[in-house]
């Protein structure tokens, strides 16, 4: 396979998988907010998990709902819009690679979207529009899962899928760390409890963690030791960051010249089993820890990108 088609197969995996998570965040923070109606602040904490806070202050001077929400559905730095186009670009100039119906799905999900995208700014169209965004992504990661043969493009895709969940993953729960920890709205302590079933349905783990929380200790009520070391460590649950490094180092076996790859996620894993994560969190370092996990997610990345695309 041509480099450049590798490339922009792992890419179309990022990117999809990146408009799923960026309209899951978005559902469930309007739904938050309509439980904490004095918290406004916390809008300002989804520009923080993207990481595009100059790009946002160079365009808006304020963190409300409806900066955030434009900022978030339609611009050019790092917004659904952005990456639906960039997943349509890669997925056009390679049509061969995917099935017919794949194709198919991205650019009616583009259609929807440049169509639809005016309603995502207002409250009483957002659910309704995310929740088709949402339910498109799944149908097209299902085609491509059901349909596409197991191969050397079918693998970059699921990397580029599982690179950008295990990101998104550390993203929201650093975010949501930070919130209780500051020291400007101790009021938001009082909320706790909410805030990490609010992380929990970000990441479309809310019933998973129910159940596995229940299997271990019974009755126990939802709590940040717990979430934190469900989303990292669970090697069951798909969004959590060490399911997610497993998968990648599954891609890794299935392509050649692996071995640098495979260095860096091994390091990774390593790094995260030798690591309490708890008791990290109990002492307030756990914000150190996953730039750390973030640090080595970007290792790996450029690993990819140095091994398989010829270009750092």
């Amino acid at each position: 396979m041509l480099s450049r088609v590798a490339e922009r197969m792992y890419w179309f995996g990022r990117y999809l998988e990146r408009v799923e998570n960026t309209a899951r965040l978005i559902s469930v923070n309007t739904n938050l907010m309509l439980d904490l109606p004095k918290v406004k602040y916390i809008w300002g904490s989804l520009i923080g998990i993207t990481g595009y806070e100059a790009q946002f202050t160079n365009r808006f001077s304020v963190a409300n709902e409806r900066n955030v929400i434009k900022f978030l559905l339609e611009d050019d730095s790092c917004s659904i819009r952005k990456s639906v186009t960039m997943a349509r670009e890669n997925a056009r100039t390679s049509r061969e690679i995917m099935p017919n119906e794949a194709w198919e799905k991205v650019n009616e999900l583009y259609l929807y979207l440049r169509d639809n995208i005016d309603h995502g700014i207002k409250r009483d169209g957002r659910h309704r529009f995310l929740v088709d965004i949402i339910n498109r992504c799944n149908e097209l990661t299902g085609y491509l899962v059901g349909s596409m043969s197991n191969n050397i493009a079918y693998n970059f895709i699921k990397l580029g899928r599982n690179l950008e969940r295990a990101d998104m993953t550390t993203r929201i729960l650093d975010v949501g760390c930070l919130n209780l920890l500051n020291p400007d709205h101790p009021e938001i302590v009082e909320y706790e409890n909410i805030l990490w079933m609010n992380v929990l349905k970000s990441l479309t783990a809310y019933q998973m963690y129910l159940q596995h929380l229940h299997d271990r200790t019974p009755g126990r009520d939802v709590n940040g030791e717990d979430v934190v070391d469900f989303m990292i460590k669970d090697q069951k649950f798909p969004r959590a960051v060490l399911y997610c490094l497993g998968q990648v180092q599954g891609c890794f076996d299935s392509l050649p010249n692996a071995d640098y790859p495979l260095r860096s996620v091994t390091h990774a894993q390593r790094m995260i089993n030798n690591n309490d994560v708890i008791a990290l969190l109990q002492s307030e370092h756990l914000h150190a820890f996953i730039d750390e996990v973030q640090q080595d997610l970007n290792d790996i990345h450029e690993q990819v990108a140095t091994t398989w695309f010829g270009h750092h």
